[in-house]
This record gives C-alpha cells, sequence and structure tokens, in this order.
C-alpha cells in the first residue's frame, strides 16, 4: 500500500513581511516563489525584469537591505523582514533620483529592458562609494548585460549622475 502526504494548509502558503520601497509590506504566496515572481506577481512591481532566470543577465537586479541582489535566484521566503528596493522605489517625493534623470538625459536607456536593474545596482554603488572611478561602475555593473547601449552611455550616466548628486556642475 502507497502512502501520500499531502501537505497541509501552512505548506501551501508562505507569509512574510518586508519593507517594499520604503513600506511595510504582508504578502503572501506560493513558497517555492523566487523574489522575482513575488515582486513581479503578486506585488505589481513590474520594473524589475524577468531574464535569463539562471543569474547570468542582471534584469531581474533589486536592493536587499542595500546590497545589489539577483531577485532570480533568491526566495522570497528568504526575504522575511528584509529591506526591497526596487526601481520604482528610486524616486522620491514626486522627482527622479538623479540617476534616472542622468539616464533619460545622456540617453543611457534605449530599450530600457536592462535599465531598472542597472539603476539600483548603480545606486547600490553609489552608496558605498559616492566618487567611483569609471573602473569601479564598470565592475559595479558588470553583471548587468545590456544589448543596445554599448555601455559607454551607461558609465556616463552614472558619471553624471555622482555630479548632480553631488551638487556640482560640470565644468
Amino acid at each position: 500500500m502507497v502512502s501520500i502526504t499531502l501537505p497541509n494548509e501552512s505548506q501551501k502558503t508562505a507569509h512574510i513581511r518586508l519593507t517594499l520601497n520604503g513600506e511595510e509590506t504582508d504578502v503572501s504566496f506560493a513558497p517555492y516563489k523566487t523574489l522575482l515572481e513575488v515582486l513581479r506577481e503578486d506585488l505589481g512591481q513590474t520594473g524589475t525584469k524577468h531574464g535569463c532566470e539562471l543569474g547570468e543577465c542582471g534584469a531581474c537586479a533589486v536592493l536587499l537591505d542595500g546590497k545589489a541582489v539577483l531577485s532570480c535566484l533568491l526566495l522570497a521566503v528568504e526575504c522575511d523582514k528584509k529591506g526591497v528596493l526596487t526601481v520604482e522605489g528610486l524616486a522620491a517625493d514626486g522627482k527622479l533620483h538623479p540617476l534616472q534623470d542622468a539616464f533619460a538625459d545622456l540617453g543611457a536607456a534605449q530599450c530600457g529592458y536592462c535599465t531598472p536593474a542597472i539603476l539600483v545596482t548603480a545606486k547600490a554603488l553609489l552608496d558605498v562609494n559616492p566618487k567611483p572611478s569609471r573602473e569601479e561602475i564598470r565592475t559595479a555593473l558588470s553583471g548587468n548585460l545590456c544589448r543596445c547601449t554599448g555601455y559607454q552611455q551607461i558609465f556616463e550616466a552614472v558619471e553624471e549622475a555622482i555630479v548632480r548628486i553631488s551638487g556640482t556642475q560640470n565644468g
């Protein structure tokens, strides 16, 4: 005789509380879901993109407690009581973050698919190193693949954001 054990109700649904873009948020979801899936499907944060879902393209990057992580490789249940920042949380008081402004002004976003992840990854860099070199920017963004820009405009936009954040002018 074969015995089959069915999951009980508590195994069918996971519940976590996290701080999403500065707001305490409770969410319930299937326990096998990745953070990427919960953000997009359960919390409506569609700026975070599905890419390769193998951790190779970087399109799903978000900040978890201030550190850039690949949300496709992280189970959402691991994020209980953590802070998550998506591209939707970059703007404040109705104003774009200086990174967003610089990307728009310098044409660093073309198709835009990779841009949300690049923006949050660049923010993580600038939060720990407010004046990185071009090489440090290149290294920090090396896990974010872009097929449209060739990266030059992206690096220039991050450098321009540094100027804007510091309040100094070019020249």
